[in-house]
Formats: structure tokens, C-alpha cells, sequence
């Protein structure tokens, strides 16, 4: 089991859509609003399954997520936009824009213990 580092990419699905109909709160469009799109090589890389739980960590917060191995550049890591991946960001950068930067962000990729509590709330703490 290792940490890998690479690029957030925040994105929309079609599940997160369709899910967001229903209800932002329950458990579907939480849980694929937790779904991070890896590279297979970069899943192995960090020792964690298919299907299997991480922490992924920014300068600003972290999050549990459950990786998806998925056919995306190596690297290159994809979360649905939403609370989970808000946590990853700092409302307080803007890159002189005056807009907060919600599509990108470097960030580091851990295993975690499968038995650990998820608080994807988007309540993360920055760091």
C-alpha cells in the first residue's frame, strides 16, 4: 500500500444528474458524489481495489471516496462537482479571478481503512 499524487478533475455524471432529481441527500447521488474515476495502474498503485475506499487529500481538506478503476489518463483523477469534492477546495482562491477555482486541484491519493466512518458531508475542516 502506497500514496500516489496527481490532478483532481472535477466533472458532472449522468447518474449525478438523474440522482439529483430525486434527492441531493440520499444515498445514491451521495454515494456518486463519492465515486472517484482512477486509471487501473494508479489504483494498483495505491493498493487499493476496485471498489475500494481512499482518502483523497488536498492543502485544503479530505474526503473518503470509493475508487472506480476506469479507463482515464494516468494521473488524472475525476469527482463528481458537488459537496465531497468542495471540501477538496478553498472558497478563498481564485487565481485573481475572483471566482473560486472548482475544477482542479492537486491532491494525494491514501488507502484507508474500510472500517473508518465516511464524513462526506462537505463540513471538512481546512487544513
Amino acid at each position: 500500500m502506497g500514496s500516489i499524487s496527481g490532478l483532481l478533475v472535477t466533472v458532472r455524471t449522468a447518474k449525478q444528474g438523474s440522482e439529483m432529481v430525486t434527492s441531493k441527500h440520499g444515498a445514491p447521488y451521495l454515494a456518486e458524489i463519492s465515486t472517484l474515476r482512477i486509471h487501473p495502474d494508479d489504483l494498483s498503485a495505491v493498493g487499493v481495489e476496485d471498489g475500494g475506499p481512499a482518502v483523497l487529500a488536498s492543502p485544503h481538506g479530505e474526503v473518503r471516496v470509493t475508487c472506480k478503476g476506469t479507463d482515464v489518463p494516468k494521473g488524472l483523477f475525476f469527482l463528481p462537482l458537488g459537496p465531497v469534492a468542495n471540501t477538496l477546495f478553498s472558497a478563498w482562491s481564485t487565481e485573481e479571478s475572483g471566482v473560486p477555482n472548482w475544477k482542479r486541484i492537486n491532491v494525494s491519493l491514501t488507502p484507508c481503512d474500510e472500517t473508518a466512518e465516511a464524513d462526506n458531508t462537505g463540513q471538512g475542516a481546512e487544513r
